[in-house]
């Protein structure tokens, strides 16, 4: 079942991000897919921010990963636009990376298909104009619960 919310602004998003933070403690991993400029960094930024970061939350778009240790909690923020091949996310260690406790946040995960896992969620961004439609689809009993939280927040 998919979920969805429609979010107008930038203020919004981050707001919403800062609903979703609470639900997502416990770790897992998050898809988040969208055309470029659809807000897939601004939501990751809005949730490492709710989490306690206090600097700038920069996108990895050079250099794939940024790590965040924030509350107890280890954060990894992907995005595999530049990714050439599916295989380099070995070379760099992806599976260090996918451990229980960490929240990874994944933007454009189709560049890392045949590697990484299934996601617990899929979050897509769709760009409404001035607004963005978040639609939300669980894909293992912690994205079933996390989904049923977020439909919470609608």
């Amino acid at each position: 079942m998919t979920t969805s919310i429609r979010l107008t602004g930038e203020t919004a998003m981050l707001a919403f991000a800062a609903r979703m933070a609470p639900l997502l403690r416990e770790g897992g991993l998050i898809f988040l897919e969208g055309t470029l400029g659809a807000g897939k960094t601004t939501l990751s930024r809005g949730l490492i921010q709710a989490f306690g970061h206090e600097g700038s939350v920069k996108s990895p778009t050079y250099t794939l990963v940024e790590e965040y240790s924030v509350a107890g909690l280890r954060v990894c923020h992907f995005d595999l636009y530049r990714l050439g091949d599916p295989e380099e996310l070995e070379y760099m260690g992806i599976r260090e990376y996918l451990d229980e406790g960490t929240l990874c946040l994944v933007e454009w995960p189709d560049k890392g298909a045949g590697v990484l896992p299934a996601p617990d969620l899929v979050i897509a961004i769709d760009d409404a104009g001035d607004s963005r439609i978040l639609n939300w689809q669980a894909h293992t009993p912690r994205g079933q619960r996390w989904s049923e939280g977020l439909a919470g927040l609608v």
